[in-house]
């Protein structure tokens, strides 16, 4: 990644994700939104699919997209279809990525699971939060490399999170085999690791015409939040002291949080950028990170010699399953 002026864009932090792509059109383009049937990722597929895309929703139930692949039925150049991706299981990522037939224009890794309340391991061994927001994307986006090369220009997006600024990547410990579980820290460096994605993607695939960004969509009411309790939603602001849920100013919708994923899939202004972390549809600054760190993207996260350090480590442990 090659230091350069930090990318400025027209948006805010209240723009739509259908505003984003207002005059812009996308018939042909192919793309895949995983976890894309509930929260910011359904608004992500509605907004591409609205311009023109052909979105397959990735979801563990492709039931679950059937509202949407309905919505998208009628005429119009947009088409939405639901298929099968449990991406804590590796042998659903190899499925999925077998299934997949040409091109792929855009990936947005958009599925996530937050804050565990105990520590769970995969099959393969990778802390749950770990294996679903990073392995099994680094898994997905490597299974489909030669489907993103074969369109020419295609994009990834990473979905992260403001949390990566207080952890960096444990290399050490990283599936807490000998540290106390902590569900935060481990929700944090699993973010943390879906930034040094996009870095490493960035670094490795940028011969290929392919480039990736990661971003964080902000403070939204999504069923991410379901393994929160009560003193911690209250913590974030999110539930009053009768237990009522409730959403303060700076809060979302789902279709503004959606947004600056839509601007990293789709819209033209992101043309070549790459390795790059967005915030209220603007590249954030570099910060140093840590407890009181509140905005920007942590230095740890985009660190060059860290990203290659993962993509190796995430390597081996496809190849040793």
């Amino acid at each position: 990644m090659t230091p350069s002026a930090r990318l400025t864009t027209p948006f805010h932090a209240r723009t739509s994700a259908a505003e984003i792509l207002t005059g812009v059109d996308l018939a042909g383009r192919r793309m895949i939104v995983t976890g894309g049937a509930s929260g910011i990722g359904r608004e992500t597929v509605r907004a591409l699919a609205g311009a023109g895309a052909e979105v397959t929703v990735a979801t563990r139930d492709p039931a679950h997209a059937a509202d949407l692949v309905a919505e998208f039925a009628g005429p119009g150049p947009g088409s939405v279809r639901g298929a099968a991706l449990d991406l804590a299981d590796l042998a659903s990522v190899d499925a999925f990525v077998a299934d997949w037939p040409g091109p792929l224009h855009t990936l947005v890794a958009n599925a996530g699971i937050m804050a565990l309340p105990e520590r769970r391991l995969t099959d393969a061994g990778w802390e749950l939060q770990l294996a679903t927001n990073y392995l099994g994307h680094f898994a997905l986006a490597r299974g489909l490399h030669d489907n993103l090369r074969a369109a020419g220009s295609a994009r990834v997006v990473v979905v992260s999170s403001g949390a990566h600024l207080r952890e960096a990547f444990d290399f050490d410990d990283p599936q807490f085999a000998r540290q106390p579980y902590d569900p935060w820290a481990a929700y944090g460096r699993s973010k943390t690791a879906g930034v040094l994605l996009a870095v490493g993607i960035a670094r490795h695939w940028a011969g290929d015409g392919i480039t990736a960004n990661a971003l964080n969509p902000g403070y939204i009411t999504t069923n991410l939040q379901r393994h929160m309790d009560a003193a911690t939603l209250r913590a974030f602001g999110a539930m009053d002291e009768a237990g009522n849920r409730v959403e303060p100013p700076y809060y979302k919708t789902p279709a503004q949080g959606a947004a600056t994923s839509v601007l990293l899939a789709a819209s033209p202004l992101l043309d070549g950028v790459t390795g790059r972390y967005f915030d209220d549809n603007q590249e954030a600054e570099v910060v140093a990170g840590g407890p009181e760190a509140t905005g920007g993207v942590a230095a740890h996260a985009v660190d060059p010699a860290a990203a290659d350090r993962l993509w190796a480590y995430a390597e081996q442990a496809l190849t040793s399953r």
